[in-house]
């Protein structure tokens, strides 16, 4: 699987090496080590020692600490060793980081996550680097920064350009962030639907518990492949379906979404 067609990655701490292979059991489309968030200080050191790519046959990315940090040169170093599918690079916000992350990975894509006012208003120019394979948003920390809550209305914005940035620079649509609640399946399913709305195109788990409503949410439904259906069959030109025009452009959008389905696209 490449970094295109990652829907669900599932976080693990990079220092509990008994959890990669039960991480990669639930299922995930890729697993995240992460030296970052879930490791503590004191532990840096033996999470880059533990990461491995040889407990699954999925890809495997690593969130290494952001530039600036005591660990992110001993980050890249490991990640240069390990050449797992991706770096994810946090708090990303400056093009010449990016670069020396990119010289210090070797050929490794860097999946750029997006967490900051700053990084959000160079987002266009971020999604254009040549090492950058992805978007993605750190929606948590986002709102730690502005201030605001961390609700569908506060959030918009932010993801319509993460989207729009990927369309211009021809990426793969960007991976949402995480959503906090682990026991509630109908919100992680509810958040990915809302994220594949506006054009998103993953979601970041944080348990497995997350993976099967993620999935759920980026699934078209019954009445949309229905939908589909009916105007693929509609013949070409315009034509009215259900009461509404059709003609190539929705269309188009009709294939996508049997295409998300793994049906014809017609």
């Amino acid at each position: 699987m490449v970094i295109a067609d990652i829907i669900v990655p599932l976080f693990v701490p990079a220092h509990r090496p008994e959890r990669f292979a039960k991480a990669a059991a639930a299922h995930p489309d890729a697993v995240i080590l992460d030296l970052e968030d879930a490791v503590p200080a004191e532990a840096k050191e033996a999470a880059r020692a533990a990461m491995n790519c040889a407990f699954t046959d999925l890809p495997v990315l690593v969130r290494v600490n952001a530039a600036g940090t005591a660990w992110h040169a001993a980050d890249l170093a490991a990640v240069a060793r390990l050449q797992p599918a991706a770096v994810l690079l946090p708090k990303a916000e400056d093009f010449n980081v990016v670069s020396r992350v990119a010289d210090a990975v070797g050929p490794v894509p860097v999946v750029a996550l997006m967490e900051t006012a700053r990084g959000l208003a160079v987002a266009r120019a971020l999604a254009a680097h040549p090492a950058v394979a992805r978007l993605a948003f750190g929606s948590v920390d986002y709102c730690a920064d502005l201030g605001c809550a961390h609700v569908p209305e506060a959030l918009f914005a932010a993801r319509s350009e993460l989207v729009l940035a990927s369309r211009l620079s021809g990426l793969p649509a960007p991976i949402d962030g995480v959503t906090t609640a682990l026991d509630d399946a109908a919100a992680a399913a509810d958040d990915a639907r809302r994220a594949r709305t506006l054009g998103l195109g993953g979601k970041l788990a944080i348990h497995p518990r997350q993976i099967a409503p993620i999935r759920t949410g980026f699934a078209p439904d019954a009445t949309e492949i229905a939908w589909a259906e009916r105007v693929l069959a509609s013949g070409a030109g315009a034509v009215s379906v259900d009461g509404s025009m059709v003609d190539e452009p929705v269309r188009i959008r009709a294939r996508a979404i049997l295409a998300r389905r793994g049906g014809a696209a017609g």
